[in-house]
């Protein structure tokens, strides 16, 4: 069995994908806060904006993860060039 050294890149500078996404869902629970005020709302509405908060997260969680995944072939990509 061959032993290889396992290397953990450390974070390289500010991410400021991550801090937009962050900021992105911090607006959506804003958003959600003020729509959730709304006068005489009909019964499916609520619901509703607990969904729209929800996916909304969910999505800018998965375009993060698609993210670091492209950080991690690139980053992949420029040690198999440095290896040749």
């Amino acid at each position: 069995m061959r032993h290889e050294p396992v290397t953990i890149d450390a974070p390289q500078g500010f991410d400021f994908k991550a801090a937009g996404y962050l900021v992105s869902i911090a607006s959506v629970f804003f958003l959600g806060a003020a729509a959730w005020l709304k006068q005489n709302p009909p019964p499916w509405y609520h619901p509703a904006v607990i969904f729209g908060v929800a996916a909304s997260i969910a999505g800018m969680g998965l375009r993060y993860v698609a993210h670091l995944k492209q950080k991690r072939q690139l980053h992949e990509a420029k040690q198999e060039a440095k290896s040749r």
